[in-house]
């Protein structure tokens, strides 16, 4: 019962799971919402506090509240707030001159300055409010506005909870101050317990609306992306492809008429004249190497033949290690799997990564003779990539072999053709991967693959 719970909540987790927010997308929304827009707001708001706490009467107003305290109590206390909102203008200056010259500042600080900006303003905000009728002020309905303005401004999923959580807190403190203040005048209590706990949950929903809003709009971000990114990928996988066997055509041809003409030219040759015999060797060797490259070349021409997909890297490291490692087959292998959740999705061939992981998987079952650990673990990696470990406690590579092993027919195997770790290196590449190499005799072998989520393909050089 209990493993069904985990899996429930892990699914309800995943359902409710945002990607890293894009940030382009977080660096418009800055630059209209908080600079454009905040910015000429703050102004017109912080110059009308301005003139209400530093020109005003209002300290003398809080008789009308009856309010019992002595005058030199209420004026120290307006004083602090008067020093409190000097301080809020500084910061907000220091602020608005970061904003105004983020294309110049990493972006990281930009963040956090909106946030800690945010968290400010629900501070004074709060502040306003103890002074100004508490739970009954009016400006409770500036914290829905701020919850909002949070959600835009900072999209990523942790801090943004915690931001409108804070707000929430802000307003619940600012009522609890006034409601203090209140005990100790011995004022009646005003505002019903219901009534405060309704604008509470109202916050509170407003927290959770803003940002299942937000999972909603990701969750269509995502899909519209992969859909882009199928076209792009299967558009130039068909462009590859036809350029490829157009290439290899055109090529073939004539490396065919000039084998031929070597071979002939090679038999007719009198016996003796071997620096010419040598010669022509150099020749027909010379044709074959061209005639495995582009033999090598015309795999890009099947690129047209597949489909492309969305992938889960997980899934496919699974489905790999079944054919590897089938269940009847008792091999004296442990198999250790390290799999990340929430994998970027992959959009490509499933034959192509099919290929990738079985050659690795079957290099390393191979490599400890059936009989070892084998240790497979996938992770996110930096700017939407997905990064594929396949490690064995093997022999290892020797370190002069390591710089050979990916090139075409090269094996250490008696019956190896010298292609799979070539496969590898040429479906990794065509979708802008690399793959690499971590070797140490008698302690094993390492081989990490990294595939980027949303790269386009790129050509092999």
């Amino acid at each position: 019962m209990s493993g069904f719970r985990r899996e429930l909540l892990r699914d309800w987790l995943h359902l409710l799971s945002t990607s890293a927010p894009d940030q382009e997308r977080v660096r418009s929304r800055i630059y209209y919402l908080e600079r454009n827009i905040g910015l000429v707001v703050k102004a017109a708001v912080i110059i009308f506090l301005f003139y209400y706490l530093i020109f005003s009467t209002w300290s003398d107003a809080g008789a009308a509240r009856g309010v019992r305290l002595d005058l030199v109590t209420r004026r120290f206390a307006f004083d602090v707030l008067q020093l409190v909102f000097l301080s809020y203008v500084a910061i907000n200056l220091a602020v608005s001159a970061l904003l105004y010259g983020m294309e110049q500042v990493p972006f990281v600080v930009v963040q956090w300055a909106v946030f800690t900006d945010a968290l400010i303003d629900g501070l004074f905000l709060a502040g306003m409010t103890t002074m100004l009728d508490g739970y009954d002020s009016p400006l409770y309905w500036l914290f829905l506005g701020l919850i909002a303005r949070n959600s835009i401004s900072v999209p990523a999923a942790v801090p943004q909870i915690i931001l409108n959580l804070s707000m929430v807190w802000c307003y619940v403190l600012a009522g609890g101050l006034d409601t203090a203040i209140a005990r100790m005048d011995d004022e009646i209590l005003r505002t019903p317990s219901e009534s405060v706990l309704l604008r509470v949950m109202i916050l509170l929903l407003m927290t959770v609306c803003c940002y299942g809003v937000q999972v909603l709009f990701d969750k269509q971000r995502r899909v519209e992306d992969e859909a882009r990114e199928y076209v792009i990928r299967q558009d130039q996988l068909r462009a590859t492809g036809r350029l490829a066997a157009e290439i290899a055509h055109q090529l073939k041809n004539p490396l065919g008429i000039i084998n031929n003409a070597a071979f002939t030219l090679q038999r007719t040759v009198k016996e003796g004249k071997s620096t010419i015999t040598q010669q022509i060797q150099i020749i027909r060797e010379e044709v074959e190497r061209s005639d495995r490259i582009i033999t090598d070349l015309m795999g890009y021409a099947r690129l047209t033949e597949g489909k492309v997909e969305r992938i889960e890297i997980n899934e496919e490291l699974d489905r790999a290690l079944d054919m590897v490692f089938p269940a009847a087959v008792k091999y004296q292998v442990q198999i250790h799997r390290d799999y990340a959740p929430a994998l970027p999705t992959l959009m490509m061939q499933r034959g192509h990564l099919s290929e990738v992981l079985v050659n690795l998987l079957q290099n390393a079952r191979e490599a400890m003779n059936g009989c070892g650990n084998v240790y497979v673990s996938s992770q996110r990696g930096e700017d939407y990539s997905a990064i594929i470990s396949i490690a064995d406690d093997g022999p290892g590579i020797p370190p002069e072999l390591q710089e050979k092993i990916f090139e075409s027919y090269f094996t250490t195997k008696e019956k190896g053709t010298g292609l799979g770790l070539a496969i590898v290196k040429h479906n990794v590449e065509i979708y802008g991967g690399n793959v690499q190499v971590e070797s140490e005799l008698g302690k094993g072998t390492r081989f990490s693959i990294q595939l980027p989520g949303r790269s386009l393909m790129k050509l092999r050089k």
